[in-house]
């Protein structure tokens, strides 16, 4: 991926190397509430982010109306660190797309949001955030949470990695935050609320495919204005898409899927929804409610 020709954004709060921030208190799970979670997660196969109420998409309403509790101090981060730069540089091209693309094909103006990076834990407005939640998005507090270990976990336990695959998870929580400014991921959650737990399971499969494919829209409109794919850029973002299907992961976990219980789509399905943003560079291409 050729990036360094991007926007570079403002929005990147770097809390790395301040302290841990805190699952405790103030809306954040204990550690015998976490055993619990994990310990549900490894014998029903569901993402353990799910079950914490993180996961690419953070309830809105966990903590509502609660304040980031601010992290503690610790050593400056250093700018030019090849990381932030990189990210700084994602998110900057998000902005760029963004902030044409909305306004172009829905008429509403883009607001960007912030991208928080920490290593270990943190505090979000949607409560505490850790590693194992992987990258998520928080509808309070318009912020993507992101512990850059996910990138090399990447690598060693989901097969993927490489700049494009990276900037895509970080495309994909973006594409979040398009939801949420469309009103999507308001509708959502009602929806959710007055259903099943498979309902409300099927409804969460279809936030995260269109967020695939959003991520997908990204790729297409940054790719024309800057050049960004390389060979084998996409090959690596259809695998690490892949690699996180939730017929995968199960399998893995367990050794056999339960298709009712999937929150973020098969493999097939994430693989498809990427390319259907890809391939057409438009909003309207995402819409995973009626297919």
């Amino acid at each position: 991926m050729q990036y360094e020709n991007t926007p570079i954004s403002q929005n990147i709060e770097d809390r790395r190397g301040q302290g841990g921030g805190g699952m405790m208190g103030g809306g954040g799970l204990g550690i015998g509430a976490i055993i619990v979670v994990f310990a549900i997660s490894y014998f029903t196969g569901i993402n353990p982010a799910v079950l914490m109420g993180g996961a690419e998409m953070a309830s809105k309403y966990m903590n509502q109306g609660g304040q980031t509790q601010p992290a503690a101090t610790g050593p400056a981060v250093d700018p030019n660190d090849p990381t932030r730069k990189f990210l700084a540089h994602v998110m900057g091209s998000t902005e760029a797309v963004w902030g044409t693309v909305l306004p172009q094909q829905t008429g509403l103006d883009y607001t960007p949001a912030t991208l928080v990076i920490y290593d270990g834990a943190t505090r979000s407005g949607c409560g505490g955030a850790q590693a194992a939640m992987g990258p998520f998005y928080c509808p309070v507090d318009k912020k993507v949470y992101l512990d850059t270990s996910f990138f090399r976990d990447m690598q060693t336990k989901y097969g993927g990695g490489g700049d494009f695959a990276y900037a895509y998870v970080v495309a994909h929580e973006i594409g979040h935050h398009v939801q949420d400014l469309l009103g999507i991921l308001d509708k959502a959650d009602a929806y959710k609320k007055r259903s099943s737990q498979t309902q409300a399971n099927a409804v969460s499969v279809r936030i995260e495919l269109q967020a695939d494919c959003l991520a997908g829209v990204w790729a297409a409109n940054a790719n024309q204005k800057w050049n960004i794919l390389q060979q084998g850029d996409v090959e690596k973002a259809i695998a690490t898409a892949q690699a996180i299907g939730d017929d995968r992961l199960q399998t893995a976990a367990r050794g056999y899927a339960v298709p009712d219980s999937f929150t973020h789509g098969s493999s097939a399905q994430r693989a498809k929804w990427l390319m259907a943003g890809l391939k057409s560079g438009q909003i309207s291409s995402c819409d995973t409610f009626s297919q």
